[in-house]
């Protein structure tokens, strides 16, 4: 993403992270789309599967509610996710998608702003899993 996006957004990630120390796990802030064709890029840290899962299903679930908070702080009316959390953090993606859909339509149901929500799959797997609980 910086390097596609430009200096601009690592800037911005730069500065926030001099200003509050980093981003903890499950909040989200937000800079400059860059050279991206996006106005903004809301960043979010998901939590690593691993020690008490609860906690770490809340903590995802934070990580897709604070980004849409946001999003709507903002003005943005739509928004992109990635399979957060589901790479190298070894988040169950079957409990992932279910926490990531859930989390949206919660939101959507109370808040009106966003208009258009993609889920981005980077594989089949992700992708037949959100297709299946979406067409329900």
């Amino acid at each position: 993403m910086h390097r596609a996006g430009g200096q601009a957004i690592l800037d911005e990630c730069v500065a926030i992270r001099n200003r509050q120390g980093g981003c903890k796990t499950g909040e989200a802030v937000i800079t400059t789309g860059g050279k991206l064709p996006a106005k903004y890029v809301i960043h979010t840290v998901g939590p690593v599967w691993n020690g008490d899962k609860n906690e770490k299903e809340a903590l995802l679930a934070n990580s897709y509610r604070n980004s849409l908070m946001l999003a709507v702080e903002n003005n943005i009316t739509s928004i992109a996710f990635p399979n957060i959390s589901t790479g190298i953090y070894h988040f169950p993606k079957d409990k992932a998608v279910r926490i990531a859909v859930d989390t949206v339509n919660d939101f959507l149901s109370e808040n009106e702003t966003i208009q258009k929500i993609v889920f981005v799959c980077f594989d089949d797997e992700n992708y037949n899993l959100y297709d299946a609980i979406l067409k329900i």
